[in-house]
């Protein structure tokens, strides 16, 4: 006798690429600012300067992160815009 499933994926789609989502652009907010927090310690300690660059790098990685969540978030919500690019260059559209 076969296990039953815990999640069934095909019945429950809709919900797990929305989490997926959700998921993805929070990791990729929070990457953005812990890399370049990293990055901002690292000069600190290097130059030996006190705080400038940490802060300085992590505007810097709210701002980028948002460039790049800003960017996901189009992508899903107009999945069919590279199909279109597409046709126009095939000379179909």
């Amino acid at each position: 006798m076969a296990p039953k499933k815990i999640f069934n994926f095909k019945d429950n789609r809709p919900w797990a690429q929305n989490l997926q989502i959700v998921v993805q652009v929070g990791l990729t907010m929070a990457g953005c600012i812990v890399f370049c927090l990293f990055v901002g310690r690292f000069l600190d300690g290097w130059l030996g300067t006190k705080g400038i660059f940490t802060i300085l790098f992590i505007l810097f990685g709210i701002v980028g992160g948002a460039v790049v969540v800003y960017r996901q978030i189009m992508e899903v919500t107009e999945p069919d815009t590279e199909q279109k690019k597409n046709k126009h260059r095939d000379g179909r559209g």
